[in-house]
């Protein structure tokens, strides 16, 4: 039975294969231009920084170096139920310098396209057992961020030799780039 997480809560990850789900629905905007959220994923070593940068998975660059982390492509509208894009990690391939994996969406182009957060609802991520496809918990994202175009999900990390994931739901003005300046 999956876990549902709030924002700030943490959870043991006890399946070394797994697959992150990140799903949403946008309202409709008045900017008349669609939607296009992307995830992207930050793998970091202990000084929460990039192991490389070969270790910022994206629609650019879909698998890390060792192949513990392969996000599965760019879903360009977010149609349809269920997740609307996919991160597989294989804990047993992981690089020993990574401390942290990082889950972040944002809004492609938000800016040109006068977009944000709070025109998106129904926003979640998922840890979901590769071996037994059970969901093992979830996080609803229930906050309004109605300036920010960036949203780190969630995080998993490793403490003691053990993987955790924290519900993270934290938002940011800035895009993509603002992440990769704090992350590089």
């Amino acid at each position: 039975m999956a876990i549902n997480l709030q924002k700030g809560q943490r959870e043991n990850i006890s399946a070394p294969k797994f697959t992150i789900g990140l799903g949403w629905d946008t309202n409709a905007t008045s900017s008349g231009s669609s939607f296009d959220l992307d995830a992207s994923v930050f793998i970091l070593g202990a000084n929460k920084k990039l192991v490389s940068d070969e270790h910022f998975v994206f629609y650019n660059n879909l698998k890390s170096p060792d192949g513990a982390v392969e996000h599965t492509g760019d879903n360009r509208t977010g149609d349809g139920d269920g997740d609307d894009e996919q991160i597989n990690v294989d804990l047993s391939k992981i690089n020993p310098a990574v401390n942290e994996i990082c889950i972040v969406v944002t809004i492609h182009e938000a800016a040109a396209r006068k977009q944000n957060f709070g025109q998106v609802r129904n926003s979640f991520i998922r840890i979901v057992d590769t071996a037994t496809n059970a969901v093992i918990l979830k996080y609803e994202l229930e906050e309004d961020f109605s300036i920010e175009t960036s949203v780190e999900f969630g995080r998993i990390y490793k403490r003691e030799d053990k993987w955790k994931f924290e519900a993270v739901g934290m938002g940011m003005k800035g895009g993509l780039e603002d992440y990769l300046n704090k992350y590089n």
